[in-house]
């Protein structure tokens, strides 16, 4: 994989993973005085990739002191094995209930092999490496590193995953949002800013929790986030507003589909809804055009929204 990498300042760099394409999916590093951590892993295909922007930065592969995933889906985490692999002084920081995950792979390769199929797996996926149990931190809430005196804190945010948590970063004022924040592809960028897409991957959307979770990180009064899809974005708070409207419009979308193609009539309807909302966001893209980069979103935001109503009726 070839690298390609965006400088953000604030010794932040965010490099694309070429998950599936260009500019969907990013790992970041952060660098301070001669001490490096991870955000993200992207896949076990981005580590050569990872490697050489360390040499390019001047870093010793034992100055990289952590890698932390937000959340164990393997978009975000995939390469974590691999990358620990290659860093001898690196330790996981990762959620608690996570943790097993990344020491023991096996259930999760099946489960993502059961929502994208074995080929899909190991074309975009790659070889999943077990992270030494040793060498992993388990974050509660609150759990902060230090990277030269540069505080990173760990902050729990259920609603996508009840394994996430997101990293605040008070010197750059950032939070890495993993997927807390949304999705904002830079193609759907208009005149009008940047655009936000709610993923209600399976298998854990909670929107009572997911309000929670915004409503907190907006109390760090933060002034940018740092999206793993993709890349640097301003605003919070604004983006915020149109993520609990999302929220909302998720529910209602998914109560009021019904009968044996449910899952096909709550993606087709979230497909209308993102195509509505993106002309009123004043993008010119064609409906083709707005497919070709929403697809894949979509379908599995129905399977998300599939599992919370099949979950819901089983409480009733």
């Amino acid at each position: 994989m070839k690298l390609s990498y965006q400088d953000l300042g604030q010794g932040i760099c965010c490099i694309d993973t070429f998950y599936y394409r260009p500019n969907l999916d990013g790992c970041y590093l952060i660098q301070q005085e001669g001490e490096a951590a991870l955000i993200d892993t992207g896949t076990s295909h981005v580590a050569p990739a990872v490697m050489e922007l360390l040499a390019l930065r001047g870093l010793a592969p034992e100055q990289v002191k952590y890698v932390i995933p937000t959340h164990v889906h393997l978009d975000h985490a995939g390469g974590t094995g691999q990358l620990m692999a290659l860093l001898p002084e690196a330790r996981m920081v990762i959620h608690p209930r996570g943790a097993r995950h990344m020491n023991h792979p096996e259930k999760i390769i099946a489960s993502t092999i059961a929502v994208y199929g074995e080929a899909v797996f190991r074309e975009h996926y790659g070889t999943i490496l077990p992270v030494p149990e040793a060498r992993t931190i388990e974050a509660e809430d609150g759990f902060e590193v230090s990277l030269a005196g540069r505080k990173l804190r760990c902050i729990h945010t259920e609603g996508h995953a009840r394994h996430h948590f997101c990293v605040w970063d008070e010197q750059s004022r950032g939070l890495f949002a993993g997927d807390t924040f949304g999705i904002s592809y830079r193609e759907l960028d208009t005149e009008q800013g940047p655009f936000m897409i709610l993923p209600s991957t399976p298998i854990d959307f909670d929107p009572e929790a997911w309000h929670d979770s915004l409503e907190q990180l907006l109390r760090l009064n933060p002034t940018q986030l740092y999206l793993t899809h993709f890349c640097r974005i301003d605003q919070p708070a604004l983006r915020a507003r149109a993520l609990h409207q999302e929220i909302d419009d998720y529910v209602t979308i998914a109560l009021s589909a019904g009968g044996a193609q449910r899952e096909l009539q709550i993606r087709d309807e979230l497909t209308r809804y993102y195509r509505r909302r993106l002309r009123e966001h004043g993008s010119r893209l064609s409906d083709a055009e707005i497919d070709e980069v929403l697809g894949m979103d979509m379908e599995l935001c129905a399977q998300g929204l599939e599992v919370w109503l099949k979950r819901r009726e089983k409480q009733d």
